[in-house]
């Protein structure tokens, strides 16, 4: 019974795709939401670093180059806000430089992928990150 109350209780997971090419934050705002997501979107950094204080997503899909702020800006105005600190972050571009890497890890990603990223891929890394973390051994 317990168990069965936990799981009515249990609120959907929600996704903040972040993406200033319409089509694909369409695409991936269309994929989530058909796989039981609730989905935000945004086409700028500055309207996702607000969305992402709004909404306290799980995951954030991140892109690089945005209006407004830069990707890698927005995810340290995030980290940075303990209002959604806690959300995981993958920074999602077509730059696939070790440097634009480096960077999106400096800043509080969780994770990189390049584009083209198919959404399967991207569900099954997102759903990664949902997991509760492991401590990490000294």
């Amino acid at each position: 019974m317990e168990v069965e109350k936990r799981q009515r209780t249990r609120r959907p997971p929600v996704i903040l795709i972040a993406d200033d090419t319409t089509d694909t934050r369409e695409l991936y705002a269309q994929y989530f939401g058909s796989r039981g997501f609730v989905v935000v979107t945004a086409h700028d950094g500055t309207r996702a670093v607000q969305a992402a204080h709004d909404h306290a997503p799980d995951v954030i899909v991140m892109d690089l180059a945005m209006p407004q702020i830069d990707g890698i800006t927005a995810i340290r105005r995030i980290k940075a806000d303990a209002r959604a600190r806690q959300s995981r972050v993958i920074l999602l571009t077509g730059y696939p430089q070790t440097s634009v890497a480096r960077g999106a890890r400096e800043a509080g990603a969780d994770l990189f992928l390049t584009k083209p990223c198919r959404p399967d891929v991207l569900e099954h890394h997102v759903n990664r990150l949902r997991q509760p973390q492991r401590p990490r051994s000294p």
